[in-house]
């Protein structure tokens, strides 16, 4: 990875409260997984930056070294990676991904 991918990386998961980097963009994802974490974070009604990895080679492949993560989307709250599609649909449906959101101030507490 380059300096600068990881550099426009780091900026980006700290200037955002929650980052999802995905391949196409949110109304129009362009793999099923994306699209996945994309209704997710829509149906809990919060705010997200959306980075489309198909526009950015060195992004796309930066992301998978930044968190040695080899799979796309990846999330990002509060700067912290919190993981891909499976775990957002996995704490989705036990609420732990509410509770995260709620915890950081990101959505209101239930």
């Amino acid at each position: 990875m380059t300096n600068t991918a990881h550099t426009q990386i780091q900026e980006t998961v700290n200037a955002n409260d929650i980052v999802i980097y995905m391949k196409g963009t949110p109304t129009f994802p362009q793999c099923g997984f994306s699209s996945t974490v994309v209704q997710i974070f829509d149906y809990l009604d919060t705010d997200y930056h959306a980075v489309n990895v198909l526009e950015a080679p060195e992004i796309r492949q930066g992301i998978k070294e930044f968190n040695n993560w080899p799979t796309i989307p990846q999330v990002f709250v509060k700067g912290e990676f919190v993981g891909g599609c499976d775990i957002m649909k996995e704490m989705f449906e036990t609420g732990e991904l509410k509770s995260l959101l709620s915890e950081k101030g990101l959505i209101p507490a239930t």
